[in-house]
C-alpha cells in the first residue's frame, strides 16, 4: 500500500525558471518555481479484492450420504429452498431412540412409590441419565467443523443442561420435604417425573434439531456454486466472498453462521471419515458420496451487491473514514475504472505474513466504465484490484511542488528566494497530492521557492 504524494488537479505550475548561482558558470544551478494557487487531492493507495454481498456455504450436520442434490452449479435460488439432503442412518436411529424415551417418561407419572431412598435412587439415576445426554450430545456437537452451527448446538446444549439442573434441584428439595415429613410421597414422584419428562424432551429436541438440518435449505438467495469457497492454492477464501457486509465464514446445515476464513476445502476429511480431494478432481461430493459431519456441501453466493474489502496500512487507517470516494482498477478489467465509497472500517487490526499491521476497510462498489466511456465487465468476487481512496481534499489552496519541500530539525521547510538571497523558512504541510503539497502556513502566493538542487542550497546564498 502507498500513500501517492502530491496530485495535481486544478492548476498547473509556472514560472520554472533556470538560474545559476553568483556569475560562475562552475556553481550550482538551481530550478525556482512560483508558490500559487491549486486544488490538490491526497490519496492512500491499497491492495483489494472484490466481494460479494454475502456467502453461506452450507455443510453436512452428520455422517452419512449425500441422497439428493437438487440444484446445479449456477443456478440462482431464492431464500428457503431445499437445495440438498443428506441420508444419516446413525442420526435418525438416535432419533428414533429419543422418541422411544419421551413416550416412555409422558406415560410414566404413577407407579410405587416407595421409600425416602427409592426416591433418591431415583433421581440420582435420572441425573445420571440425563448427564449421559448432555455428553453424547455435546460430543455429538463438538464434531462440526462449522465453527458458528457448533457454537449454536453447544449453547443448545449448554441451556437444556441449565434448566434440567434447576428442574433437578426442585426434585430434590421435594425427596428431603418427604424424608422430613413436610411433604406426602406423591408430590416427590410427581417432581421426579417431570424431571424424567424435560430429559427426555430436550434429548429429543437435540437429536432432532439434527435430523431437520440433514435437508439442507438455502439461508440466502443467490448462486449456487458446489462444494465451499476455495482459492487456486486449496485454502479457504469465503473473506473473499463475503466481505462487504462482514460475513467471516459461511452458513451451516442450520442456517447459523458457519465456517471461519481458512475452512477446508470441499471434500475434506470429516469425523465419519469423508474422502480427501483427489488430485485433477474438483472436489465436490458426487450424489451417493460419503460425508463426515461439516463436510462443505455447496455454497450460495448473493452477488446483487459487489463491493471490496481493502488492506490500509495503520499510519493511513487514521485519514480514511465512512462515506470516503474511491476508484478502483482491477487486474482483469485493464483501462476500466469504478467508482467505490467507504462504508466502514474494522475495529480491530490484521496483521500482513511481513509482520506489519493493517486495518481492513468494506467499500461498496459501482459499476465501471473505459477512459471512451464504454461499460467495463462486471466483476466477480474474489478479484485482485487496487483502490485509491481521497482521503483529503483542498480547492484553491496555497500549493508547492512535492520535491521543494525538505525536513530541517524534524519540521518542514522550504527555500524561498527573496531579493536574490535564499533564505529557509519553516513551513506546515496540509494536503499532499502526488505533485503537489498544500503549504498551510509559512509562505504566500507569488513568493518563488527551490524546486530542484535544494540539497545544495546554503543560507544567504545568491541566486538570480
Amino acid at each position: 500500500m502507498t500513500r501517492l504524494r502530491p496530485l495535481l488537479t486544478l492548476a498547473t505550475v509556472t514560472g520554472l525558471v533556470g538560474l545559476t548561482a553568483a556569475s560562475c558558470t562552475e556553481e550550482p544551478t538551481f530550478d525556482l518555481v512560483s508558490v500559487t494557487r491549486a486544488s490538490v487531492v491526497e490519496l492512500v493507495e491499497a491492495p483489494a479484492a472484490v466481494t460479494a454481498r454475502a456467502a453461506a456455504t452450507l455443510s453436512a450436520p452428520a455422517d452419512g450420504t449425500l441422497a439428493e442434490l437438487r440444484v446445479g452449479p449456477g443456478q440462482r435460488v431464492r431464500a428457503g429452498r431445499i437445495l440438498a439432503v443428506i441420508d444419516s442412518p446413525a442420526a435418525r436411529n438416535r432419533l428414533d431412540k429419543a422418541r422411544q424415551a419421551l413416550h416412555l417418561a409422558r406415560r410414566a407419572g404413577g407407579g410405587s412409590a416407595g421409600d425416602g431412598s427409592d426416591l433418591s435412587r431415583a433421581r440420582h439415576s435420572t441425573d445420571r441419565a440425563a448427564a449421559r445426554a448432555f455428553d453424547a450430545a455435546r460430543e455429538a456437537a463438538g464434531e462440526l467443523t462449522d465453527r458458528d452451527r457448533r457454537d449454536a448446538l453447544l449453547a443448545q446444549v449448554t441451556a437444556a443442561e441449565l434448566q434440567y439442573e434447576a428442574a433437578s434441584r426442585s426434585a430434590d428439595a421435594v425427596v428431603r420435604a418427604v424424608r422430613r415429613g413436610v411433604a406426602g410421597l406423591n408430590s416427590a414422584v410427581r417432581a421426579l417425573s417431570a424431571a424424567q419428562r424435560l430429559q427426555a424432551e430436550q434429548a429429543y429436541d437435540l437429536a432432532k434439531a439434527t435430523v431437520d438440518a440433514l435437508t439442507l435449505r438455502a439461508p440466502i438467495s443467490g448462486v449456487v456454486q458446489l462444494g465451499g469457497p476455495v482459492t487456486a492454492g486449496g485454502t479457504g477464501s469465503v473473506e473473499a466472498l463475503a466481505g462487504l457486509l462482514g460475513v467471516a465464514g459461511g452458513l451451516g446445515p442450520g442456517g447459523g453462521l458457519g465456517a471461519p476464513p481458512g475452512l477446508d476445502p470441499a471434500g475434506g476429511t470429516g469425523p465419519g471419515g469423508a474422502a480427501a480431494p483427489v488430485p485433477g478432481v474438483d472436489g465436490t461430493v458426487p450424489v451417493g458420496g460419503r460425508v463426515g459431519a461439516g463436510t462443505p456441501i455447496l455454497t450460495v453466493v448473493d452477488v446483487g451487491d459487489l463491493g471490496l474489502v481493502a488492506d490500509i496500512d495503520e499510519t493511513d487507517v487514521p485519514l480514511v473514514t465512512e462515506g470516503l470516494s474511491a476508484t478502483v482498477e482491477l487486474d482483469a478489467a485493464t483501462g476500466a475504472e469504478y467508482p467505490a465509497r467507504v462504508r466502514s472500517v474494522d475495529v480491530l487490526p490484521t496483521t500482513s505474513a511481513q509482520g506489519g499491521v493493517s486495518y481492513r476497510v468494506r467499500l461498496s462498489l459501482d459499476p465501471g466504465r473505459y477512459a471512451d466511456g464504454r461499460v467495463a465487465p462486471t466483476p466477480r468476487p474474489g478479484m485482485s484490484a487496487v483502490v485509491r481512496l481521497r482521503v483529503r481534499e483542498a480547492a484553491d489552496a496555497v500549493t508547492v511542488p512535492a520535491a521543494a519541500v525538505h525536513s530541517t530539525d524534524g519540521r518542514e521547510a522550504l527555500w524561498v528566494v527573496r531579493n536574490g538571497v535564499a533564505e529557509q523558512v519553516p513551513v506546515t504541510v496540509g494536503v499532499q497530492g502526488r505533485d503537489l503539497v498544500q503549504i498551510v502556513g509559512g509562505v504566500e502566493p507569488g513568493q518563488q521557492v527551490v524546486v530542484s538542487g535544494a540539497d545544495r542550497v546554503r543560507p544567504g546564498q545568491r541566486v538570480r
